[in-house]
């Protein structure tokens, strides 16, 4: 009878080491899905930055130093290739892109013109899904993180290399605000 007990605890260890594995496996796996989410909106938000700057180009010439800047940011942001770096430049093209809209104000043309606002229009709609895309993914590292620092998950974590993941967050507490454009 004691043996058939030890073997029954046994085995319950064992289903909930197994168990926790599975849960690991599932929470790394959606936090790379949740990655994925927030490269797709960045690279739409790259892709349309350069048709914003060449709206703009056409009505601001003389404002080439801003338009450069811009365009190196992007290039930037597109080469970024892990969380830290992609944090580091995303920071870089949002300060390009209020210092462009700020040249925009300067010209009635420019925000009179129907293709700058729809672009606009666009960006907005861009921010707003980075934006929900970085809370789900910093919710899934949270749940990602929590598990594999928890006992008795962490020995699971440990044996098998599980490791937390970073956030995506903004460093500057004034960035966290949501810019307001208004042309």
């Amino acid at each position: 009878m004691t043996i058939i007990i030890i073997i029954a605890l046994i085995a319950i260890c064992l289903l909930y080491a197994v168990s926790i594995y599975n849960r690991l496996v599932k929470l790394k796996n959606l936090v790379q899905e949740a990655w994925s989410s927030i490269d797709v909106m960045l690279k739409k938000r790259h892709d349309l930055i350069p048709n914003l700057v060449e709206t703009v180009k056409g009505y601001a010439t003389h404002e080439r130093e801003t338009l450069d800047s811009v365009i190196r940011a992007r290039t930037q942001a597109v080469g970024a290739d892990s969380v830290q770096t992609k944090e580091a430049a995303e920071k870089n093209l949002n300060q390009a892109m209020m210092n462009l809209f700020a040249v925009a104000e300067q010209y009635p043309d420019l925000k009179a013109n129907t293709n700058f606002q729809q672009l606009q229009s666009e960006l907005t709609s861009i921010e707003n899904d980075v934006e929900k895309s970085r809370r789900y993914y910093n919710g899934t590292v949270r749940e990602n993180n929590t598990l594999v620092e928890s006992f008795p998950s962490n020995i699971i974590a440990n044996m098998y290399k599980f490791e937390k993941s970073p956030f995506f967050e903004l460093e500057n507490i004034a960035e966290r605000e949501v810019p307001t454009v208004k042309f």
